[in-house]
């Protein structure tokens, strides 16, 4: 179906589920090439739906058979979507042209590029927007696509004449018709791999299947290619050991081919060093020297110089809902973190309590994810807030929909938090959780809302309440 239409002009695309982040970015690019885009999606909400409101891409708001009533030439389906879907349904119904987000971005956007792919369990997003800025700011004008909105560029896709396509390659499932992972489409010439941990309890069984996952991703690299490794990584060392590509290892330990040393953590920037160069990141913690040490293997593969990467990390500005203050109000301040797998909560708080070293710190967590509504991470999670003072909980989503045998227990959680010595409690509304803010903050807190959803607008409603308290 997908060769049909690439032999063919395509004048319209319609994209079901349009709200995901990938998905609202590919888009708006795809608008920029001057083809009709429409959207549908159940979940409307910003900084997606502002982003499509600024490019006159209407949403519309639920899905049914009338939204494809116009017959677009192609319909790309997100992998959010199941059978029983009004619109997955009519489009095999009428045998309408369909494809899956990662097959359009390969035929018809990756084939003939330089392909640079960032993969891992963590850091994918702020990687792949670091990396794209320094080749960017340096006048490399990449394709990219990027599961986020990277503050430098504005959005989080753009599709360009370069030799250079730089994406987040994300592990995650393709479509209910194509159960591979999403990065096997995106024909990598180097690939980035920062670490490897067990998430996506809703479709990967345990942490082989994932690391199977990845061996497939890594077999995909070519000879003139290059697979970079987080050498630290336990679980992440066996997949590196291949010999149909190059392969370089990065991390802290002294037996990384590209290693960082000399590191100095601060509450606004971060320095280290490799063998030839001082680096300087406008980012804090251990996360982001890693992170960055990334980029840095990978631009210098390519042909970029240390001080034009430097150049690049003097200018970056981060990237929305990655540790993204959203206000101060009544001297609290509100972070937005995207965070849900414990290593990524555990690991900003590390940087923001390096960030803010003398302020109380609190963190909102809203158990959304697939995984994190389970209790894999039952242990985990309690000891992610290591680094918090305080911890409230939302209920957990659409926790009735799991059998009471895989549930994550809210209770025991906070009675973990509670034996550690933190204030903890367990909330069933933003409406509470914001009552609850409003009544006991003294003036001086940091709150960080870890959610990878909408969350009701609660740092919205966070900043009004303390604004009027």
């Amino acid at each position: 179906m997908l060769a049909e239409v690439m032999f063919s002009p395509i004048r319209s695309v319609h994209f079901v589920g349009i709200c995901g982040t990938a998905m609202a970015s590919a888009a708006a690019a795809i608008k920029e090439k001057g083809i009709q885009v429409t959207g549908s999606d159940q979940n409307v909400y910003p900084p997606m739906s502002t982003f499509l409101a600024q490019r006159s891409i209407g949403v519309i708001s639920g899905y049914a058979e009338q939204n494809l009533a116009h017959k677009p030439d192609l319909v790309v389906i997100g992998n959010a979507i199941s059978r029983g879907n009004p619109e997955a349904e009519y489009v095999m119904d009428h045998k309408l042209p369909y494809c899956s987000l990662p097959e359009l971005l390969k035929h018809f956007f990756i084939r003939g590029k330089r392909s640079l792919v960032v993969a891992g369990t963590h850091g994918k997003t702020t990687t792949t927007s670091l990396l794209t800025w320094v080749f960017e700011h340096n006048g490399l004008n990449p394709s990219y696509l990027i599961g986020g909105i990277p503050n430098n560029l504005g959005q989080g896709a753009r599709f360009t004449d370069s030799q250079w396509f730089i994406i987040e390659g994300d592990e995650y499932d393709t479509a209910f018709f194509d159960k591979r992972s999403k990065f096997v489409h995106y024909l990598p010439e180097v690939a980035i791999i920062n670490n490897l941990e067990f998430d996506h309890a809703d479709i990967f069984p345990n942490l082989d299947a994932i690391a199977t996952s990845f061996k497939y991703f890594i077999r995909l690299v070519p000879r003139n290619g290059l697979l970079l490794g987080n050498g630290d990584d336990r679980n992440l060392a066996p997949l590196l050991n291949v010999t149909h590509c190059p392969v370089k290892r990065f991390g802290l330990g002294e037996t990384n081919a590209v290693q960082a040393f000399n590191i100095r953590y601060g509450p606004t920037a971060t320095e280290f060093e490799i063998p030839s160069f001082k680096f300087h990141l406008n980012l804090v913690g251990e996360l982001n020297v890693r992170n960055a040490l990334a980029v840095v293997a990978c631009a210098k593969h390519c042909g970029l110089k240390n001080q034009q990467i430097q150049s690049a990390f003097d200018t970056f500005k981060g990237i929305k809902r990655r540790m993204e203050v959203r206000g101060i109000a009544s001297g609290v301040t509100v972070v937005d973190d995207f965070g849900h797998h414990p290593t990524a909560i555990r690991e900003t708080l590390s940087a923001l309590r390096i960030k803010y070293p003398r302020q109380p710190l609190w963190a909102i967590f809203e158990p959304r994810t697939n995984t994190t509504r389970r209790n894999v991470f039952q242990a985990e999670l309690a000891a992610a807030f290591a680094d918090a003072d305080a911890v409230l909980v939302s209920q957990v989503a659409r926790l009735e929909l799991l059998p009471p045998e895989e549930r994550l227990n809210p209770d025991k959680l906070i009675a973990d938090l509670q034996h550690a010595g933190k204030t903890a409690v367990y909330m069933p509304d933003v409406d509470s959780i914001v009552s609850h803010v409003g009544r006991t903050v003294t003036g001086d807190e940091v709150i960080c809302v870890f959610s990878n959803g909408g969350f009701g607008d609660i740092h919205n409603k966070l900043l009004q309440r303390l604004q009027h308290p």
